[in-house]
């Protein structure tokens, strides 16, 4: 067994792992990597899921836009354009009354 535990004190790899300098340099990189407020797998994982997050308001906005698109391709009639003021805004002909009507089951929009 003092045999075992010489051979292990000569090893080359042991001698290398148990020099302090580089035991504090492993340690070190450890905490920086991930124990740090600034440390690259919680900076990196937050900054994946904001990723995440902007690429699905990207294509929200995308369908928006389409049906934004499509809406005033359809106002370009004067008729359309009109019921939609009527509808939407309240407008009203000068010899007219609008009595709005809500139900209170109906949410808002």
């Amino acid at each position: 067994m003092m045999n075992k535990l010489k051979e292990l004190l000569n090893n080359k790899w042991f001698k290398l792992f148990s020099n302090i300098y580089v035991i504090v340099s492993v340690a070190f990189i450890i905490w920086m990597l991930f124990f740090d407020a600034n440390s690259w797998y919680f900076t990196h994982s937050e900054l994946d899921k904001e990723v995440i997050k902007l690429r699905e308001q990207q294509k929200h906005l995308r369908l928006e836009i389409e049906k934004d698109k499509a809406l005033i391709k359809q106002l370009q009639d004067s008729a359309t354009l009109e019921k939609f003021a009527r509808e939407k805004y309240y407008y009203k002909k000068d010899n007219e009354e609008i009595y709005i009507i809500e139900d209170a089951d109906t949410p808002e929009e």
